[in-house]
């Protein structure tokens, strides 16, 4: 975290097991607190989600860009997203 940087406190629902293996690295030494804990697992997964998208722009970029309409169509149906999906016959 930089030094300044304003925070707010929120609350955040955890698994009780989650929130004990939390504490148990903090008892440990390993986490200076929950809170730091917590606060430095938010900034890993931000960086992996904006890395991800990164990764996916250059891939769409290298293939041919966006996929079309048509293209999204036939991937939602295929992976069975829900999205405009079709009814069993």
């Amino acid at each position: 975290m930089v030094v300044g940087m304003a925070t707010r406190k929120i609350t955040v629902t955890l698994d009780v097991e989650q929130i004990g293996r939390i504490k148990g690295l903090v008892d440990g030494g390993k986490a200076a607190s929950v809170s730091g804990f917590v606060q430095h697992a938010v900034g890993v997964a931000l960086d992996d989600v904006a890395g991800w998208g990164a990764m996916l722009a250059e891939a769409l970029e290298r293939s041919g860009g966006p996929l079309t309409e048509e293209e999204r169509n036939w991937a939602d149906q295929a992976l069975a997203t829900g999205r405009n999906k079709q009814p069993a016959a």
